[in-house]
C-alpha cells in the first residue's frame, strides 16, 4: 500500500486550481456546443479558450457588482420584503450583465464567435450560459459529495491534499 504525502495548499493555490477548473469546464461546453448546435460557431479551439477566460472573468465581475449592490441597497435586512426586492435586483443585475459579456465577446472575437437564432443569437447565447452554470454547479456537487469531513469540521484548520494533485 502506497502511502500519500499530505501538503497544505495556500489560498492562491486553491484559486488557481478552481479556476482552472472552471475554464476547462466552460471550455468543454462551448466544444460541445460549437459542434453540436448550429446556432453556436467558434472558429477555432484557441479562440473557444480565450473566449471561456473570458466568460468566466466576466461573470465573476458580474457576481461580484450583484453582490455589492445587494450589500448597499439591502444591507443585513431580512424581512420579505427585502428579500423579493433584493432577489429582483440580483436577477436583473445578472440579467443585464449577460447583455454585456454577449457584447464584449462580439467585441473581442467579431466573427469568429456567433451566436444566431433568436433574438440576434441571445436565446443560444443564454442557453450556452446556463448549460455552463449547471455544469459548473454539477462538477461542485461532485466534488464536495467526494469530501470526507463535514465542511464545518473544517472551519479554521488548514485545508490538506494530496500531494498528486
Amino acid at each position: 500500500m502506497t502511502e500519500h504525502k499530505l501538503m497544505a495548499y495556500n489560498t492562491r493555490q486553491q484559486l488557481f486550481l478552481k479556476y482552472t477548473l472552471i475554464v476547462l469546464i466552460d471550455l468543454a461546453v462551448l466544444g460541445f456546443f460549437n459542434q453540436y448546435w448550429d446556432l453556436v460557431f467558434i472558429e477555432t479551439f484557441t479562440v473557444a479558450i480565450l473566449m471561456a477566460i473570458l466568460l468566466q472573468f466576466l461573470m465573476q465581475v458580474a457576481i461580484k457588482v450583484e453582490h455589492m449592490a445587494a450589500n448597499y441597497l439591502f444591507g443585513k435586512k431580512t424581512d420579505t420584503r427585502t428579500k423579493v426586492m433584493r432577489g429582483v435586483s440580483a436577477w436583473a443585475i445578472i440579467f443585464i450583465s449577460k447583455l454585456i459579456i454577449l457584447e464584449a465577446i462580439s467585441l473581442s472575437f467579431g466573427d469568429s464567435v456567433v451566436f444566431s437564432g433568436p433574438m440576434h443569437g441571445l436565446i443560444s447565447f443564454l442557453t450556452v450560459v446556463i448549460t455552463i452554470i449547471i455544469a459548473e454547479q454539477f462538477i461542485s456537487w461532485i466534488y464536495r459529495s467526494l469530501g470526507d469531513a463535514d465542511p464545518k469540521d473544517l472551519k479554521d484548520k488548514s485545508k490538506i491534499y494530496p500531494e498528486e494533485i
